[in-house]
Formats: C-alpha cells, sequence, structure tokens
C-alpha cells in the first residue's frame, strides 16, 4: 500500500495519527499526503483545505521560514541613542520607529480634581456658607433682574467668556470631527477627501484591525502656512487620488489643534511644528498590537514630494502587513473548517438524539399500549368470572314456576337475542327484576347446575346489557321504572329481548 520512498515507521505517533486522519477524509496516496502534511506542519485541518481548495501560490509558512528572524528595533532605539544618533536626522527604513500610542480624550468640562481630605474638611463650613449665599443672590436675581447684572458682570456673555477662554468648546470625539470637517468645507469649500468623521482612537482601532495605514494630519490656524498647505499640497488632485485609491488602504483623520483631543494628539506624537502629517501602521515585527509612526512630514511640501514620502513609508511596511494577512487569512480558513466540522457533529449529533427520541418513544408507545391491553383483558376475565358466578347466585334465588291450579299469574312469551321462543308463567305479584333475572340466567337454568352454595361475588356491580320489548305497539319495559310484572305487562304478553351492548361491542371490534 505505501510507497517505498515513504517509511512511516520513522514516523512521531502523533504524525501517524495525523496521516491516519488525512487519508481518511480524502482517500489520498500516502506518498503524496507526507509531502503535504509536512509543508502544512502536520496541520489535518490546514492540510485538508488545502487538499480540496488548492495550495496558495506562496506558501506563508515556507515564507515566514526563509525569512530573516525580526530585529528587535528597541534595542536597535538604545544602540542609536547611545551612539548619539538624532531620531529624526534620516527618512529612510532604517531610522528610529517611534510607537503610535492610542488616545482616549477626555472633554475638558469633565475632569475634576479632587482636593485633599483635610482641606476638603477645613474648608467644609466656607463651601456650605458659600453655598447658601450664592443659592439667596441666585434667587434674588431672579426676583430683580438689575440685581443679577450688578453682581455678575458681563451677564449673559460670562459662559461665553469662560470658553473663549479656553479655546474652543469642548466636545465628544465624534461631534469634534464633524465640527472641523464643516469648518474645513466653510473654509476651503468642497473636496473629495474621505474625513474620518469620530475620534482619533476610533481610527486607530479601525487601523489595527483592518491592517490599514492612518493618516493623521493635524493643522493650527494660527500658523501662516496652514492655508498653503491645505489649498497647495493636500487638496492636490493626485494626494486626493493617492489617498482615495483603495489598494492604498488609507484612513485620513484631521484635526484642528484648538480642539482638546486634537491637541492630546499632538502632543503624543511629539508634534512640534505644523502643519504636521504622520502616517501610522501596524508593526508585527515589534509586537502583535504594536503601532507605530512610518513618517512624518512636517511643514509645507510639495505635492509630488508629500505623495513620495507617503508611497516610501508604506512600501517598507507592505511586506509584514501582507505576512499578517496571510497568516490572518489562513486562520479564518482554519477557524471556518472547524466550525463547518463542529456543525456537521451537531447536526449528526441532533439527528441521533431525534431518532433516538423516537425509538424510545415507539418503545414507551408499545410498552403502554401492551399494559393496556393486559388491563383490559385482566378486566374481561375478571368481569366474566364474577359475571358467571353472579348469575349461578341469582339463579338460585328465582322464584320457580308457578303450578297451573295457580290462578293469580302472568304468561310471558319471551323471544331470546338467539331466536329461541321461550314461555314461562311468573306470579302476578313478582317483581319486573325478576323477569330480566329469568331472562338473564336462563342459560344457568337449563343447564341443571346446582347453584345452591354459590354466594355473590363481592364488589360487583352487575348491569343488565339488554332490555325488554313489546314489539306492537312498541313499548320499552325499562327495569329503572321498578313496578310488579302484572302492573307493567299486564295477564299476558309478548316480549323481545333486545341487546343494548352491541353498539360497544362493535367499537371495541
Amino acid at each position: 500500500m505505501a510507497d517505498v520512498r515513504v517509511d512511516i515507521a520513522q514516523l512521531t505517533e502523533d504524525q501517524q495519527l495525523a496521516l491516519q486522519q488525512y487519508t481518511a477524509v480524502t482517500n489520498q496516496d500516502i506518498k503524496d499526503a507526507v509531502p503535504l502534511l509536512q509543508r502544512c506542519q502536520w496541520n489535518v485541518q490546514i492540510a485538508i483545505a488545502r487538499f480540496f481548495d488548492g495550495e496558495p501560490a506562496e506558501d506563508p509558512v515556507a515564507v515566514a521560514a526563509a525569512a530573516s528572524p525580526p530585529q528587535d528595533i528597541r534595542r536597535q532605539e538604545v544602540l542609536a541613542n547611545g551612539f548619539g544618533a538624532s531620531p529624526r536626522s534620516s527618512t529612510s527604513s532604517r531610522r528610529r520607529l517611534e510607537p503610535a500610542p492610542r488616545i482616549v480624550p477626555q472633554p475638558e468640562n469633565q475632569v475634576a480634581t479632587q482636593a485633599p481630605l483635610i482641606l476638603t474638611l477645613l474648608l467644609a463650613p466656607f463651601n456650605l456658607v458659600y453655598s447658601l449665599l450664592s443659592k439667596c443672590f441666585r434667587f434674588m436675581g431672579w426676583l430683580l433682574p438689575p440685581l443679577r447684572r450688578l453682581f455678575t458682570p458681563g451677564g449673559v456673555n460670562a459662559s461665553a467668556s469662560r470658553r473663549m477662554a479656553s479655546g474652543r468648546r469642548p466636545l465628544n470625539p465624534r461631534d469634534t470631527a464633524a465640527r472641523f470637517v464643516r469648518e474645513f468645507e466653510e473654509e476651503y469649500g468642497p473636496h473629495d477627501l474621505p474625513f474620518f468623521e469620530n475620534g482619533y482612537a476610533q481610527a486607530f482601532d479601525l487601523a489595527k484591525k483592518n491592517l490599514q495605514f492612518l493618516l493623521v494630519i493635524l493643522v493650527s490656524p494660527e500658523h501662516d502656512e496652514t492655508a498653503s498647505f491645505i489649498r497647495d499640497t493636500l487638496l492636490n488632485q493626485e494626494v486626493v487620488d493617492f489617498i482615495r485609491n483603495p489598494d492604498n488602504n488609507i484612513i485620513l483623520w484631521a484635526g484642528n489643534v484648538q480642539d482638546s483631543e486634537v491637541y492630546q494628539v499632538s502632543t503624543a506624537l511629539n508634534c512640534t511644528k505644523f502643519p504636521f502629517a504622520g502616517l501610522i501602521v501596524h508593526t508585527p515585527q515589534v509586537s502583535s498590537t504594536a503601532m507605530g509612526v512610518a513618517t512624518r512630514i512636517v511643514g509645507p511640501t510639495p505635492p509630488n514630494q508629500f505623495v513620495t514620502k507617503l508611497r516610501t513609508a508604506m512600501q517598507s511596511h507592505i511586506e509584514p502587513l501582507n505576512r499578517v494577512r496571510a497568516q490572518r487569512a489562513e486562520q479564518q480558513a482554519t477557524r471556518n473548517i472547524r466550525q463547518q466540522q463542529d456543525s456537521a457533529y451537531e447536526r449528526s449529533l441532533a439527528t441521533d438524539r431525534e431518532r433516538a427520541r423516537k425509538k424510545r418513544e415507539e418503545a414507551e408507545r408499545k410498552a403502554r399500549e401492551e399494559k393496556e391491553a393486559l388491563e383490559r383483558q385482566q378486566a374481561a376475565e375478571l368481569y366474566a368470572s364474577n359475571l358467571v358466578q353472579w348469575r349461578k347466585w341469582r339463579a338460585s334465588s328465582i322464584a320457580a314456576e308457578p303450578p297451573a291450579t295457580e290462578k293469580d299469574i302472568v304468561r310471558i312469551s319471551l323471544r331470546m337475542p338467539n331466536a329461541e321462543r321461550v314461555v314461562r308463567k311468573f306470579a302476578a305479584d313478582a317483581d319486573i327484576e325478576e323477569l330480566y333475572a329469568f331472562v338473564e340466567c336462563y342459560d344457568v337454568l337449563q343447564s341443571g347446575e346446582s347453584v345452591v352454595d354459590e354466594q355473590e361475588p363481592k364488589s360487583f356491580q352487575h348491569e343488565y346489557k339488554f332490555q325488554l320489548v313489546s314489539p306492537v305497539p312498541r313499548e320499552v319495559y325499562d327495569l329503572k321504572v321498578g313496578g310488579t310484572i302484572k302492573e307493567r305487562i299486564g295477564r299476558s304478553g309478548n316480549l323481545i329481548v333486545e341487546r343494548t351492548d352491541v353498539d360497544s361491542d362493535d367499537e371495541e371490534e
């Protein structure tokens, strides 16, 4: 079965198990399966995926193994600083890659400082008095508006003056970005720049998640070169096309340093001159979550030089990003295969459970039907036994037929269910139940068995399952009405015995 060039005995136990699982699914020859498993680092799921989907043109595992080991950038920075090299002295790819921090700003109106506990306790009485006085003056100012203008210089414009003292009104990151875009359009007119209208932290996270480049533009209206940079460079069609090109994967985030969030970003990026442009990218050679500043463009820059610097910085980081993308794609393929296997297993398990449930319910139904049938059979046997005993007992108490010399008698002609004609005489004062008992016990009386010692069966409620009917005119002599035979029928009568349990017997059959 195995090729002579493949010695399975030299494989480890785990490798043999992986080979067995792979060949069971793909049914591939061992001589072809072993090299594929070796290229996949003996990962069965990845090997199965490559068998059905085809192998990539460039093996990411081989590329990662052939690539030179990543150098420790932080160690290079320490050595470069030790020799006195300037971090911004060169624009080549070997310069120090500065880390790009993630900034989560806090609005200025929400910043609060807490005084020491002892100072708070000492100033508590003064704070209470100040609070009471301020409330009183506020109430008086509400009653007398001239008083309010007297005690609050500036009147209504006090809050506006406080906002102007700090520069601009603090807003949340989304509103700050929207305000910048609105002011940008009012100042420079319509444009095609795809500004990211949200906070810096959201743009930072999106770039790291999707392995995109984050282009940060920081401007200051107080600098004279800001307007020329925006009109001549940023709004240049070549720069706009480069930023909007989907192949470049650029997220554009810009802001005014007069805003709180943008000022914090400029401080974190060590920005000292405006206008400022920084390209931030994920740096997998440092760590799996690190983001670094790939290049800085400070001051007014011609459009072609601006695009060239961005393209050069991006080219030096495309290869590591492609490796990470390939690794993520392979991991996603592995997760998809695992999810498909788990889904197939769950469906199979659900099918087995459903089959077991139906089988169990069918067994329970059969057991229940057998139990009910046995109970009905036992009840029928017990009822038949009690009925026989009751008939014998009742036959012993039926009075004998009166002699021919008796005058006060009733002559009854009965037609039995089997079409037999029976004629018998009864005492005139006999209850009609006596006539019913005679019909019920007729077979016992005819057999001549000795029934003297029979006793009435206990806990047995006998019920006559027939009725006596006079055919012309039709009249039913119901047993529940009671009365004597003479009162109900007269001196003589022709009666028919009709069964009342025929319908129930047919339903049971």
